[in-house]
């Protein structure tokens, strides 16, 4: 068993066809050793080289409506009245400290992606 980092795509795929070979080894082994120590390595890799931006609040907010089946409606305990869930929705209004707390509890929306900040438009 040889452990080396991953720096270069060569080494990323050699590691990933490794890992594959090595995917129904059983835990506590030492090929299920190996396994694992060469799957945090490529978390590692691919974490550096091929992170994914985090969504803006609203695009988060959207994405986590869709997904469960939500309304607008069901955002006014959190954001406020039906206008103010408008407002907000449509980028004429930021999210304030409180919507931005009753969001992540309520929705368990990740907090670190509501308090990003994001463009609003202008009111005309």
């Amino acid at each position: 068993m040889h452990i080396k980092p991953i720096k270069t795509k060569e080494d990323y795929q050699n590691a990933l066809e490794k890992i594959e070979s090595l995917f129904d080894a059983k835990p506590d082994t030492p090929e299920g050793d190996y396994l694992e120590v060469l799957t945090t390595l490529v978390e590692a890799y691919e974490e550096k080289h091929y992170s994914i931006p985090l969504p803006d609040p609203i695009e988060a907010i959207n994405y986590h409506m869709e997904s469960r089946g939500l309304s607008r409606r069901d955002l006014e305990s959190c954001i406020g009245s039906r206008a103010r869930v408008s407002e907000i929705l449509n980028r004429k209004r930021p999210l304030s400290i409180g919507m931005i707390r009753k969001l992540h509890k309520r929705f368990d929306i990740p907090a670190e992606i509501l308090i990003r900040s994001y463009k609003c438009l202008q009111a005309a």
